[in-house]
């Protein structure tokens, strides 16, 4: 990595973000490259609004990041990994709620315990959610109080090693026809991918500048 990313840099880098005025206004690009137009035309008129929360767990000058499986029993990305977050509700006011309130709902995580620090653009994922990733620094006096019908795991990985590009992996997955290109990251048995191997390329490039 070209730089250490300590707390106060990612708080001085993420300071200049805003929660996105529209959930829902996505570029359609995955990975810096633009989505197949078949299936953007697809995606756009059903585009459903969805915040995650980027826990950052601060202990002394080590940085980790907390990530979920998933049930195998949910309709949505089962058994993968994943940032907690979901859809956005009628009763939630903006995206950064319905990033803390899923939290909240998933690992047990208050949204008192949870200090915002910035945000990454909406991005669409091929099962038809704009998804807004909202980056917090959580007290690491946290208590985890999983919710079994929606999380079968919950573990860290090291931030430096999330941010740290050997350790990102490429390749091409088919789908309706097309070539789409797949990041993924293996960590302890857990490989990390997709939607969620995505956003952490995006925050790397947020927090780093590089293209």
């Amino acid at each position: 990595m070209p730089e250490r990313l300590d707390a106060d840099r990612i708080r001085r880098v993420l300071s200049a973000t805003k929660m996105p005025a529209d959930p829902l206004n996505v570029d359609f690009t995955h990975l810096g490259e633009r989505m197949p137009e078949h299936l953007v035309t697809r995606l756009r008129p059903r585009l459903r609004p969805a915040g995650v929360l980027i826990p950052i767990i601060e202990r002394g000058s080590d940085l980790s990041v907390l990530l979920t499986e998933r049930s195998a029993d949910l309709t949505h990305h089962a058994g993968q990994v994943s940032f907690p977050g979901g859809g956005m509700e009628a009763h939630d006011t903006h995206i950064m709620e319905t990033a803390l309130r899923e939290t909240h709902e998933e690992v047990g995580i208050r949204p008192s315990q949870v200090d915002v620090a910035g945000y990454l653009e909406p991005t669409a994922t091929i099962t038809g959610f704009a998804v807004t990733s909202v980056i917090g620094f959580v007290d690491p006096a946290f208590v985890l109080e999983p919710d079994p019908k929606e999380v079968e795991k919950v573990f860290e990985v090291p931030f430096e090693f999330l941010m740290e590009e050997t350790n990102a992996s490429y390749s091409q997955r088919p789908f309706e026809g097309a070539n789409i290109r797949v990041v993924s990251f293996d960590y302890q048995g857990h490989r990390i991918w997709g939607a969620t191997a995505g956003i952490i390329l995006t925050l790397k490039r947020t927090l780093l500048k590089v293209n």
